[in-house]
């Protein structure tokens, strides 16, 4: 007797997977080509739109025919691991980041960039209550679960424009990223040191501010009291804008 569930399963796959890359997989024998081909067309377009929709600088970078390539590259080799087309976006990310070549070297990094803000919007977090009168310097500290520092080798914020650089610029570029209590998402350029004090910040909460310079310092050879005044006055700036506050007491 014929294992039902078990043929249909293999009719499905080879099925899906001739959508997925009609160009190399053959069709199973005795579909209608017209009605494979109208599935085809849907599919795909569908992921393209859907990725197109989300990577809008992407797209323009590369021109709509080398992103429809590549799109349709990612769509016949990734075996994609969530059926939500919301977290489809991030899995092209990661895709792009294991690539060994991609048709502008910028573009992984570009596309993180524009990923970042639709996850920092759908973030299921909340914003730090308000902590008047803190003293960052002395005041244990933690990093608001909205704001993420970003460290990128191409300036990708300019990318896409009219006068994009060709080339990465001579140092990294940091960037902070924050969704506000009204819910917008704001992109700040910040100093790669900047981004280097809040990821620690985020990676060790509890340490006062007085700390991070310390370490901040050590870690980049400069001397503590060269840094201390101006990272003082910038520790203030992300605390009044909500980017940092006192860390959670430890119960």
């Amino acid at each position: 007797m014929t294992d039902a569930p078990s043929h249909l399963h293999t009719q499905q796959r080879a099925f899906t997977a001739h959508l997925r890359d009609p160009a190399h997989v053959a069709a199973p024998v005795g579909l209608d080509a017209r009605r494979l081909g109208i599935y085809q067309r849907l599919v795909f377009n569908s992921v393209l739109g859907l990725l197109g929709t989300g990577f809008p600088v992407c797209v323009r970078l590369l021109g709509e025919a080398t992103w429809a390539t590549l799109i349709r590259q990612f769509f016949a080799r990734h075996p994609a691991q969530t059926p939500l087309f919301t977290e489809l976006a991030a899995e092209f990310v990661q895709w792009l980041q294991q690539q060994p070549a991609l048709p502008h070297p910028a573009l992984a990094e570009l596309a993180h960039y524009e990923w970042v803000e639709t996850a920092l919007y759908q973030l299921d977090a909340q914003p730090l209550p308000p902590s008047p009168g803190l003293d960052p310097i002395s005041a244990a500290l933690q990093r608001s679960p909205l704001a993420w520092p970003l460290l990128y080798h191409w300036p990708v914020h300019r990318l896409g424009a009219e006068d994009a650089p060709p080339h990465p610029g001579a140092g990294p570029t940091g960037l902070l990223v924050r969704r506000d209590p009204d819910g917008q998402v704001r992109f700040a350029t910040i100093s790669p040191m900047a981004a280097q004090l809040l990821e620690q910040i985020g990676q060790h909460p509890g340490h006062s501010g007085a700390t991070h310079l310390q370490q901040l310092a050590q870690a980049n050879g400069l001397a503590v009291d060269a840094l201390l005044l101006p990272g003082a006055a910038l520790l203030r700036q992300f605390h009044g804008n909500g980017v940092i506050g006192p860390a959670a007491p430890v119960c």
